[in-house]
């Protein structure tokens, strides 16, 4: 009889603990990071009365006989359930969903703590703090390479208050472009460098040297262009059509002849103006100007009045035996230079403009001092080729006193792109430019360019679609102050930065454990390593079944109101039921002792 009240004792206690414990979750139902925890029962020993026997022969065999002596709490099991997640407007709060704890230290990271509660925050001195003051533990970045190492020891988290950031010099432009194929083009201009007096690199004597020279490539006022094929060109008369000479295109330029009294042949423009001064001069009996002015246009003048008047006729060429059909857009460009010009005139007679496709694109480079300096990068073409494809001229240039070349002018550097016969790149020259400032930076800064891979297209390119830059950047930027922080979701603090970049300044460790439930609570929202949780295996966030950061939130509480009130009453209940077996025990003993009187 006494074990029933021992029984019920047990009992009373066993419920006390579970109350106890449910009590606490309750109490927690609005803590950040909180996991409620189960009160586990187990019964006592029990005490037996008669063993179990086996059969035997036509006897069966007999249940053991054994009385309980009541129950315990065996143990109290936290549950590690996502609890739900709450948006905040503090950037530094950061919740995990998933597995993993956040590594805290209070004492520079001799000892390490561990958290679900991320309600983080910076102190006076730049430290990445809890509520407890213990310090999040991560990887910094390192000043040298510019990257934070996730494979190195974690440390203490700090962001110095006041963080700036130096300029970093530009060492490579990345320009993706496509430069038009097409024989229509929107974006053409007058392919040539004018000097001071509007003519180009004029010598006195009209000689000239032009950008874009291959005349096959060239586009009349409206963007058509006038794709010339071997032996197209023009006829012109300087007599009045008394003597009349063919000028043919041939895209060989061993193929051209400039000298009077024959026929001409021509590549580039320089060559027609050549030739046709020939034949002018010739004509007039002295010296004649032709040359080619600032929009492209041949200009004619007979300033010598000693010498005979220049009647210009420009008619179109065709041979019919050889094939060759008149060139009508090359035609009427040329047969606007038709005109009498008399001998010490000021009169000009004046063809249509030449235009080459063209292409610009600009971007800011930094030096080491963070100043930004402008470099345009121009593109004209000069040559097609039927079966290696396109070449464009490039003009890459900076404002002065910077300078990006030996040669005059010391501030422009001149090359060449080529493409293949499928739009790709096939090979661009300068690959670099080595820049100076000249404004007490470092000097030959060696800055790359981009254009892309041999052979691909994963850059420049030439289509038959309008010329456009789809687009430049480069690597370079000036000094900044640190003006806002926000963590992404593996963790990584990125600092903004008043010159408008962005970088990882840290990225927050976490730590996985075999045995959750094996962890020890502290309080304060902490838990400490044991023997049975495990060792901790510590990485970042979203990695090896880590679960992933989200910031501007917090992780509630997992303790269900509806489970905790609801196993209130149950506890409850047991608590009065073993009550009950006390009482009801107590009356059987009264009995008991009564049977004496």
């Amino acid at each position: 009889m006494l074990k029933s009240l021992f029984s019920g004792v047990s009992g009373l206690q066993s419920h006390q603990v579970a109350m106890d414990i449910e009590s606490n979750n309750i109490a927690n139902v609005n803590t950040v990071g909180y996991k409620y925890s189960r009160a586990n029962f187990s019964d006592l020993l029990a005490q037996t009365k008669a063993i179990a026997t086996a059969p035997q022969g036509q006897l069966g065999g007999k249940n053991p006989v054994q009385v309980g002596l009541g129950s315990t709490v065996s143990s109290a099991t936290r549950i590690f359930s996502q609890g739900s997640i709450q948006n905040s407007d503090k950037n530094t709060d950061v919740a995990i969903q998933g597995d993993g704890f956040f590594i805290i230290s209070g004492d520079n990271g001799n000892t390490y703590k561990y958290t679900r509660a991320g309600d983080f925050k910076f102190d006076a001195g730049g430290n990445f703090v809890d509520n407890n003051g213990f310090i999040a533990q991560g990887w910094l970045r390192d000043p040298v390479t510019g990257k934070v190492d996730s494979t190195a020891p974690i440390t203490s988290i700090n962001i110095a208050p006041g963080l700036t950031t130096p300029a970093s010099p530009t060492s490579e432009v990345v320009l993706k472009a496509n430069l038009n194929s097409g024989p229509l083009v929107e974006s053409f201009s007058s392919a040539f460098a004018v000097d001071d007096n509007g003519i180009v690199n004029n010598d006195g004597a009209g000689n000239s040297t032009e950008i874009s020279g291959n005349m096959g490539v060239m586009f009349n006022e409206t963007g058509e262009a006038f794709s010339l094929q071997e032996g197209q060109g023009v006829n012109i008369s300087f007599d009045g059509g008394i003597t009349t000479f063919s000028y043919t295109y041939s895209s060989d330029t061993n193929n051209v002849t400039t000298a009077a009294g024959a026929d001409k042949v021509f590549t580039s423009m320089a060559d027609l103006r050549e030739a046709m001064d020939n034949e002018a001069s010739a004509a007039a009996g002295t010296n004649v100007s032709v040359i080619v002015n600032d929009r492209g246009q041949f200009e004619i003048s007979n300033p010598d009045a000693a010498g005979n008047d220049l009647n210009i006729q420009a008619t179109a060429f065709t041979d019919a035996a050889n094939g060759i059909t008149e060139n009508i857009k090359f035609t009427r460009n040329m047969e606007a230079i038709s005109a009498v010009l008399p001998a010490g005139s000021i009169g000009t007679a004046l063809s249509q403009s030449f235009n080459a496709a063209t292409h610009s694109s600009s971007i800011d480079i930094f030096d080491s001092l963070g100043s930004k300096h402008t470099v345009r990068m121009e593109f004209r073409k000069t040559a097609v080729d039927t079966a290696t494809g396109a070449t464009w001229d490039m003009v890459i240039s900076v404002p002065e006193p910077a300078t990006i070349d030996t040669l005059s002018p010391l501030n422009e550097k001149r090359g060449s792109i080529r493409f293949n016969n499928d739009g790709s790149l096939a090979t661009y020259n300068p690959p670099n430019i080595s820049f100076t400032g000249n404004n007490g930076s470092a000097p030959d800064q060696l800055v790359n360019l981009s254009f892309g891979t041999a052979n691909s297209f994963d850059g420049m390119t030439s289509f038959d679609s309008a010329s456009s830059t789809s687009g430049i950047s480069q690597d370079g930027f000036t000094g900044g102050d640190l003006i806002g922080i926000r963590i992404d979701q593996s963790g990584t603090l990125v600092g903004s930065f008043s010159n408008g970049r962005s970088f990882g300044l840290a990225q927050i460790g976490m730590a996985k454990f075999t045995n959750n439930e094996g962890l020890s609570a502290e309080g304060g929202n902490v838990y400490n390593q044991t023997a049975n949780s495990g060792d901790p295996i510590i990485g970042t966030a979203a990695s090896a079944g880590r679960g992933f950061i989200q910031s501007s939130a917090l992780e509630a509480s997992n303790v269900d109101l509806s489970r905790a009130l609801t196993q209130l009453i149950i506890i409850q209940r047991g608590y009065q039921a073993n009550g009950k077996t006390i009482t009801t025990s107590d009356q059987m003993l009264q009995t008991l002792i009564g049977l004496k009187n």
